[in-house]
């Protein structure tokens, strides 16, 4: 089972395209990070943070290796490898009747992964503002 909303996330990821976050993010959307405490909420951050998460994650080793999609949510869990540490996720999004994402959560594991990503995160986020 899939959904015009995953389809379109899988080209974006494809594409590393991020002007295409402007075409499948709700404006009220609410990004869920592994590695910020609070939710942060709207098109504008959550822009900023899939941006620069397609910088960090997406590199020749990141693929997903399960998808599962029901109704207007789906959980997609992928794998990659960065400065020789393996990772582990998973992306959770929820959509709304007009297929834009509404709520987007990622995490990740192991412990190592995500002091790496924390680092190169706060690095990209700094460059992309």
């Amino acid at each position: 089972m899939s959904s015009k909303t995953v389809e379109a996330w899988h080209a974006l990821v494809k594409s590393k395209d991020p002007k295409e976050l402007d075409k499948i993010l709700s404006d009220e959307v609410v990004f869920y990070s592994p590695v910020v405490h609070t939710p942060q909420e709207g098109k504008d951050i959550t822009t900023l943070y899939l941006t620069a998460a397609l910088y960090v994650f997406v590199n020749e080793t990141f693929h997903y290796v399960r998808e599962v999609v029901s109704g207007n949510n789906a959980v997609l869990e992928f794998e990659t490898e960065i400065d020789g540490v393996k990772i582990n996720g998973v992306d959770m999004m929820s959509w709304n009747e007009k297929g834009e994402i509404i709520s987007f959560k990622v995490m990740l594991r192991p412990l190592k992964a995500i002091n790496l990503i924390h680092k190169m995160m706060g690095e990209m986020l700094e460059k992309v503002k």
